[in-house]
């Protein structure tokens, strides 16, 4: 496997290279050489294939009105400036990239990101100016971790240096899907802030490759903490058994298991969705299976909500 993330993203398989019309396709295919490597292609129904190739029920008519494009209001209420986003009174999000190096088919932003704009630096400064209150930014996107390093940099070090801040979030799965990106040159500048925290989402036990966990020890080694955010999603991650083993295997590797969330309210993704009783049967599941630090919080994001709210 080709170790140069730049190769990697040049040699993206694009939705022709699959057999699929792009103009047919409601959310773009993009996935990278490496995580292709992964998919059992001749399983129609393997989980890693599921979460990146597009699917017919995505333009089947939604059964439910609360499914929408912009549920959470991301480009109502909660835009407060063009790529930043404020749900919550301590937090607010940068969208400062609008690419992803793999699309993953249940997308919170799948609606969004063709027309969104990407956050500036200066712009979520003078809006941290306004709102001392506020004490995490979350780097999100796309994947943050599509931009060169110094561009990367230029945003951490810029609210590192912020005394109201407590935690950047970076938030991206490049971990699962271009392990590459975290070479030994970026992960040093980036652990110099003491404020970093990388957030990322394993879903399946088979995405901890041996590959995959060389980048995790890399940012562990140097003391950026890991938190792994898990979608709950109807035919790769449902099963008791495969969801307790990723948990388990993420605690191995030291990334904590912070959230499984049920299925946010998006259109498009109906397919994924779980039965209602999935959810709380696999949290009683985990806490009788495995120790509390192996333990994911599990959770829906309801609209409007003033925090995540417990199954």
């Amino acid at each position: 496997m080709i170790e140069d993330w730049h190769w990697q993203l040049a040699h993206t398989l694009g939705a022709r290279d699959l057999g699929f019309d792009p103009a047919a396709l409601p959310f773009p295919f993009r996935v990278t050489p490496y995580y292709a490597s992964l998919i059992r292609w001749e399983d129609p129904a393997d989980p890693l294939r599921r979460q990146v190739c597009p699917d017919p029920r995505e333009l089947e008519p939604e059964r439910d009105p609360r499914f929408t494009a912009d549920p959470f209001g991301e480009t109502g209420p909660a835009a407060i400036a063009p790529g930043i986003k404020q749900r919550f009174p301590d937090r607010v999000l940068a969208m400062v990239s609008l690419a992803c190096s793999t699309y993953c088919r249940h997308c919170t932003r799948r609606g969004l990101l063709a027309s969104a704009r990407a956050a500036t630096l200066e712009s979520l400064l003078a809006v941290l100016a306004e709102r001392p209150g506020v004490r995490e930014v979350l780097l999100s996107g796309g994947d943050p971790l599509l931009l060169e390093d110094d561009a990367l940099l230029r945003w951490v070090d810029a609210l590192a240096a912020l005394p109201q801040l407590d935690a950047i979030r970076l938030c991206t799965r490049t971990p699962v899907v271009l392990p590459m990106r975290w070479t030994e040159t970026l992960v040093a500048r980036l652990a110099r802030s003491k404020r970093l925290w990388v957030q990322t989402q394993f879903n399946h036990p088979r995405e901890l490759t041996p590959r995959a966990i060389q980048a995790i020890d890399l940012l562990v080694e140097h003391g950026i903490p890991v938190s792994n955010q898990s979608v709950l999603l109807r035919g790769v991650n449902d099963e008791p058994a495969v969801m307790a083993e990723l948990c388990a295997k993420l605690q191995r590797h030291r990334i904590r298991p912070y959230y499984l969330f049920e299925c946010d309210p998006i259109a498009g993704i109906d397919h994924f969705r779980t039965d209602p009783a999935v959810a709380p049967e696999l949290r009683d599941y985990l806490l009788n299976h495995l120790g509390g630090l192996a333990c994911p919080r599990v959770v829906r994001d309801i609209p409007r909500a003033p925090h995540k709210c417990d199954v």
